[in-house]
């Protein structure tokens, strides 16, 4: 019996986070599970802002110039945590984006994908590294960095959030927002570093 490749990736579980005492972004969950031979860990889980989704997008397009890549959801001037629709609308096209990414054979081939995909490197490290600028290869930085927990999405309502919580687009306060999935109810996938190691 021959089992079918199968890439299924969920964005979700969206978080606040402070970048200094007066601006602060939201980042979200990245899952990813697998059996494809073009990964190289089958289960990953992995934390991004949407600035890095842009970042993601160009450079694809950079590599591929002719096809035509999906749309981010649209960015806007100010993001709330606390408005469901808001946030289930940006939810619903980061991971449509992830999708139709996913789906496209010839951008499997970009080592930049896996390792936003794969690794909490930030995009000045995923083109060092994909460049081959530093003493990893792609290969070693998915290993090590990859956080491979094993939790996955579950179909239950998304959980409004008892704080009100705002993320900012624009470049004065916040420098971009991130992605996140209908489920909530999951924790932060700690990545397995050892203290004092750096990229």
């Amino acid at each position: 019996m021959i089992l079918q490749e199968f890439v299924s990736v969920w964005v979700r579980d969206p978080r606040v986070q402070k970048e200094d005492s007066w601006h602060s972004f939201i980042d979200y969950e990245i899952c990813l599970h697998t059996n494809s031979m073009c990964f190289r860990k089958k289960t990953t889980c992995v934390r991004r802002r949407y600035k890095e989704f842009v970042w993601l997008r160009q450079r694809l397009q950079d590599n591929a110039l002719l096809i035509e890549l999906p749309d981010l959801p649209p960015k806007k001037p100010f993001f709330s945590l606390s408005n469901k629709q808001q946030l289930e609308e940006r939810i619903k096209g980061l991971q449509q984006f992830l999708e139709k990414i996913l789906q496209n054979t010839s951008l499997l081939s970009d080592s930049r994908l896996h390792l936003f995909l794969q690794s909490q490197l930030s995009p000045e490290n995923i083109e060092a590294c994909a460049s081959g600028q530093t003493k990893y290869s792609v290969a070693d930085a998915i290993q090590r960095y990859a956080c491979s927990s094993r939790r996955f999405p579950v179909e239950t309502e998304y959980e409004e959030q008892s704080k009100t919580y705002s993320d900012s687009d624009s470049e004065s306060s916040s420098s971009g927002l991130g992605h996140s999935s209908d489920d909530n109810t999951f924790q932060d996938c700690k990545t397995k570093l050892s203290e004092g190691e750096t990229v």
